[in-house]
């Protein structure tokens, strides 16, 4: 290892490894990602020794809506991975395009799912059932909230031009995260929305 390397100082045809922004962002994940597992794992036990599911003779959630959501919300992981490709050949214009899809798409479902919330027939206290629902994702809802919040940072360092094929960290550990949201949400759909219709 060189004077400069040993420095942080970026030096032509070297490999420096990952970024501490990299790894933060990986430990937020592996971290955020137990606990979603354990929400979920309390979810099935919940649902395994229940005789009825959902409890209390609450209704499944509806499908339709949430469905065309989840699209939505799924597909927005398409232009980040646009955003991603752009930044690395220094096209600032697609770059900010495809970081706005992604902001418009991730609004419009935590927009659908405030919504949601609204229109919910139970309260957090009334069983076991819906204490898991509302927590798992509220807390999805507060993670894609986040991510909407670092996007609008991200967009605005964009337009400022802070980020080009060298220097675009920042818009890689975003799109990490953005991605986790995306992955964590099928799961939450999978198992609060598709499973309560199964008997």
């Amino acid at each position: 290892m060189t004077v400069l390397e040993t420095a942080g100082v970026a030096v032509p045809g070297t490999h420096r490894g990952r970024t501490l922004g990299w790894w933060g962002v990986m430990l937020t994940i592996a971290t955020e990602g137990t606990i979603f597992m354990a929400l979920l794992a309390a979810y099935y036990f919940v649902r395994a020794v229940s005789p009825e599911w959902p409890q209390g003779g609450i209704k499944p959630p509806e499908l339709k809506l949430i469905s065309i959501f989840t699209v939505i919300l799924l597909a927005s992981s398409v232009p980040m991975f646009w955003a991603e490709r752009a930044v690395k050949r220094n096209k600032r214009g697609q770059l900010q395009a495809a970081l706005a899809a992604t902001f418009v798409m991730g609004l419009a479902f935590l927009i659908h799912q405030g919504y949601e919330f609204a229109k919910l027939e139970f309260t957090i206290d009334e069983n076991a059932y819906a204490s898991l629902f509302i927590v798992i994702t509220g807390l999805h809802g507060l993670h894609l909230l986040i991510g909407l919040l670092i996007s609008s940072v991200v967009q605005v360092k964009a337009a400022r031009g802070w980020f080009d094929a060298e220097r675009h960290t920042t818009v890689e550990v975003f799109a990490l995260y953005w991605h986790f949201v995306d992955v964590v949400w099928i799961f939450v759909f999978s198992s609060l929305y598709l499973s309560a219709h199964i008997r």
